[in-house]
């Protein structure tokens, strides 16, 4: 190699064998993260071969953190987090207390003493920030009531977690001395009120600032500055906090995101962060895997299996249990619970550091590790899980009678921003809707505007019949999700091949793809803006295939 280049070996090694690796999981029905995952052993130091700079890719994974808490605060309020204040706070706190002490409790049986159990456990109650946002929005919860409070809950833990931090090193030097009450409340102190002056500074002067430096980018006309503009704000912001106040870079994001929530320019900043953010947060999971040794499997089998059984048992089940206490339906808590099955990036800091402060064994780390990265690769089955548990109650539901009666009728599936505005163009022509909505939240909207609502997912065969899919006329597709788009009009298809299908789409590949599995029309938001704006500027053009002048009028 004519210059040395770890930067640049490392981050195509990772996101080259992370892409292949993450194809081929992907081709077999597992998650991506399974390959990312794998990639990051590949490049690991405990399997032959090439060997990733192991500095420089953790450092590299951070990015990826920040700018996953900077997008999740550009949807998240104030309020929000205010909202869920009264069971994010004492839940994570509970939460935290039971899995540390199932920890310390293991390590008491392995002879490691009391003051390395409450690390180990401390490592084994935290969840990775990556790992549950990544699971929120694969499944559009981040804005849900659910999902503000596992993001309140997470928010809680990093807070209890920088604590620690900055307590570590003192509880170390007090084990070998007799301890300093006042010293220890002092740095207690100290530490909250750091924490309470960043917080301070975000909503009486970030709140001024940030959104004003992003619109004066945004002024400037320029795409480029722009992009800068937000990733300044999410990277400076990040990291002078840390500098600063001693917060971490994920809470300081966080914030800056959420003050940043208040400028109407919130929505192009995340467009803006999601392509980078996308490609770190991967790196993250490729620094995971650099640091798992597998043959603690084979070293160790029960000790990983009982670090397992911690993490995706006993924490979930204690998060349910206390989500159910304070009142939350069962959906709610069983989303928190899987949410929080897993641990990551602070665990390993807090691994780090109990070990160069010789508070835990080598051992320790290692268990951790392998906890981290098999709860990791569980914790996408344990929401496929979830899922199906979901389906098969919404399937169970009463469904409404009136449509089987009906004939030439539309059928709306997903009642979002997009379906309730589709509702609100066609009810005043008086035609038969129904709608099939797999969210509470509006599915209580269609029915307070007095439509027919069947609750689950338009895949199920039943569900399918429920609307009269045979004798209905239209079936307008108004979800974002392409592949479950196209899923349901292939179903539809085969069961009423003279329907008449329209299905929203993101780009000229979605329509091909969504034509390919039997849509009539479909509609991209775009070229529809487009054509709108050039008929009000007079400018003629061919009319557009709209779907409006063809419904028929229900019997």
């Amino acid at each position: 190699m004519p210059h040395h280049t770890p930067l640049i070996a490392t981050i195509c090694a990772g996101i080259v064998l992370a892409f292949v690796l993450g194809s081929i999981a992907s081709r077999i029905r597992l998650s991506p993260l399974v390959g990312y995952l794998l990639a990051g052993v590949v490049v690991g130091p405990f399997t032959p071969g090439y060997v990733a700079d192991q500095e420089l890719i953790p450092q590299l994974a951070e990015i990826g953190v920040i700018l996953l808490m900077f997008g999740v605060g550009l949807h998240f309020s104030l309020d929000d987090l205010l909202s869920v204040k009264h069971i994010a706070i004492p839940g994570a706190l509970v939460q935290i207390a039971v899995a540390t002490a199932m920890g310390a409790v293991m390590a008491w049986l392995l002879d490691w003493g009391w003051g390395a159990g409450i690390v180990f456990g401390l490592a084994l109650s935290v969840a990775s920030t990556v790992v549950l946002l990544r699971a929120l929005e694969e499944r559009r919860l981040v804005e849900t009531p659910r999902g503000k409070i596992a993001v309140g809950w997470l928010i809680v833990e990093d807070l209890a977690m920088v604590l620690a931090l900055v307590l570590l090193p003192v509880f170390a030097h007090d084990a070998g001395e007799s301890g300093d009450a006042a010293g220890l409340g002092l740095t207690i102190a100290l530490t909250l009120g750091k924490v309470a002056a960043f917080v301070a500074l975000m909503l009486l002067v970030g709140r001024r600032v940030i959104p004003r430096a992003l619109e004066l980018a945004a002024r400037s006309g320029s795409k480029e500055l722009f992009t800068l503009s937000v990733l300044s704000i999410a990277l400076g912001v990040a990291f002078g906090s840390a500098m600063l106040f001693g917060v971490s870079f994920a809470l300081g994001a966080f914030f800056a995101g959420m003050v940043l929530n208040e400028s109407e320019l919130s929505h192009d900043a995340a467009a803006d962060s999601l392509p980078l953010r996308d490609a770190f947060a991967v790196l993250f999971f490729v620094s995971v895997g650099m640091l798992f040794d597998p043959s603690i499997l084979v070293r160790e089998p029960l000790q990983v299996l009982a670090v397992c059984l911690i993490i995706v048992l006993g924490k979930s089940i204690a998060a349910f249990a206390i989500v159910r206490l304070f009142g939350h339906p069962t959906p709610v808590a069983a989303t928190i619970a899987a949410s929080l099955a897993q641990i990551g990036e602070f665990s390993f800091i807090l691994a780090a550091m109990g070990l160069d402060l010789e508070l835990i064994p080598k051992a320790a780390q290692d268990l951790i590790l392998a906890g981290a990265i098999l709860s990791i690769l569980i914790n996408p089955l344990l929401f496929v899980l979830l899922d199906r548990s979901e389906r098969k109650t919404a399937e169970a539901r009463p469904r409404p009678m009136a449509p089987l009666t009906w004939k030439n009728h539309i059928i709306l599936v997903g009642f979002g921003r997009v379906g309730s505005l589709i509702a609100d163009g066609l009810m005043p022509h008086k035609l038969d809707i129904v709608v099939i909505e797999t969210q509470d939240g509006p599915a209580d909207n269609a029915r307070e505007r007095g439509l027919p609502v069947i609750y689950g997912n338009a895949v199920a065969p039943d569900l399918l019949a429920s609307a009269g899919v045979e004798r209905a006329a239209t079936l307008l597709v108004a979800m974002p999700n392409v592949l479950e788009a196209a899923h349901i009009i292939k179903l539809t298809r085969e069961r009423n091949p003279n329907l008449y299908i329209v299905a929203r789409a993101h780009s000229v590949t979605d329509e091909a793809y969504l034509k390919k599995n039997g849509a009539s029309e479909t509609v991209m938001g775009e070229r529809e803006i487009a054509r709108c704006m050039a008929e009000l500027a007079s400018v003629p053009l061919p009319p557009a295939p709209l779907p409006l002048h063809v419904l028929p009028v229900g019997s």
